[in-house]
């Protein structure tokens, strides 16, 4: 299997339900992460370094940052006259007397029949948005070749993350998936979907007009689950710096892990680069008296205060007498003179007036939403 016969199929909006405070003003896929990414950055990199020369975006509602963010494909190298980059808004196709809502995967995946339809390679990839990683995908599809698999999932061991609905599979010495079960929670460490497919483009079509010709309503219990006995379905175990976001909790943790140097180097690799959109803006500034430590501060920040433990996006501003602790603050957030944040995580646009103290804790931390003055 060579890259260029693989189509990549992105899922923008699905585990919306595991951090609402992230995804009410936006997608999933453009919930902004790590000082200056989204997290659709993740799959289409990793697809676009493989090889991979046509992706489709599947969208439902709440999409306008999405397309803000990835524009025509260029910074990714998918503007062009020929495949690239597709945007899948949302329509609803009539199956009998109902309408499908486009809540599931399945329900979503059969919308992009005609597109699946259209497309010239042989096989398909899956991904989705929730999820935080870097790793080669050809060597996923080398192991599709070798194991003569009809289905290969890409999984994780460790503890279950918390999102509804989750994947723990069974998989035996020879990687072949044995059993699998859709569950909410899971004691100790097990091995679970990391929500990437590969498979023959055939063989997804005709599944889903099977599962939909007979009412199925769930991608992995109506297709995967189904067949585990009757069809060769491997699993691909992901390794390195590769982590699911299942709640704001986890969000704030996997962005304060890029403040080890050892995870930031597993996940932004010289040879594998994440690729997001160009924004021009003039380096950091840095005041006379200002202290920093141990944070990650992006292009167009001004920084007159304290910050410590921190990841700042772009255009942040920390005002001199403002301490700043443990916090994540996303692009043109102002912190005012005498203001000292512990613990909060600050959307785009917020703005923390003069002397005002915001503690949170790290298994808690405060949540600003959008465009608010505190």
């Amino acid at each position: 299997m060579r890259a260029n016969d693989v189509l990549g199929i992105i899922q923008a909006q699905d585990y919306e339900n595991a951090a609402p405070e992230l995804t009410s003003v936006r997608t999933m896929a453009s919930v902004p992460f790590g000082c200056r990414y989204r997290f659709i950055d993740f799959p289409l990199s990793t697809m676009v370094n493989a090889g991979i020369t046509q992706i489709g975006i599947i969208t439902k509602d709440n999409y306008q940052s999405l397309m803000d963010h990835v524009g025509s494909g260029k910074p990714w190298d998918l503007a062009r006259k020929r495949e690239g980059m597709f945007l899948l808004p949302p329509y609803n196709i009539m199956q009998g007397a109902g309408s499908l809502s486009r809540n599931t995967w399945l329900e979503s995946l059969f919308s992009i029949m005609h597109f699946l339809q259209k497309a010239r390679q042989e096989y398909v990839c899956i991904a989705d948005t929730n999820t935080v990683y870097n790793f080669d995908f050809n060597d996923i599809f080398d192991f599709h070749t070798e194991k003569e698999a009809d289905i290969t999932i890409v999984y994780k061991h460790g503890p279950l993350p918390k999102a509804n609905n989750m994947v723990v599979l069974d998989i035996n010495d020879d990687a072949r998936i044995t059993d699998c079960s859709v569950v909410d929670s899971a004691a100790g460490e097990v091995d679970y979907c990391f929500n990437i497919f590969v498979m023959r483009k055939t063989l997804l079509l005709n599944l889903l007009t099977t599962a939909m010709a007979h009412g199925a309503t769930s991608f992995f219990k109506d297709i995967i689950q189904a067949h585990v006995g009757d069809m060769k379905i491997v699993g691909y175990e992901a390794t390195g710096f590769a982590e699911m976001i299942d709640s704001l909790k986890t969000y704030y943790a996997v962005n304060m892990s890029l403040l080890n140097p050892e995870n930031r180097e597993s996940l932004f690799r010289k040879d594998n680069p994440i690729i997001t959109k160009i924004s021009d803006n003039v380096p950091a500034t840095y005041g006379p008296e200002c202290k920093v430590v141990n944070s990650l501060v992006a292009d167009g920040c001004v920084i007159e205060g304290e910050v410590a433990n921190s990841l700042l996006f772009r255009g942040v501003t920390v005002e001199k007498g403002a301490v700043v602790k443990n916090c994540i603050l996303m692009q043109g957030t102002i912190v005012h003179s005498g203001a000292v944040l512990d613990s909060v995580i600050g959307d785009k646009n917020v703005t923390i007036t003069n002397s005002r103290t915001l503690t949170g804790d790290p298994n808690f931390p405060i949540y600003i939403t959008k465009n608010i003055q505190v």
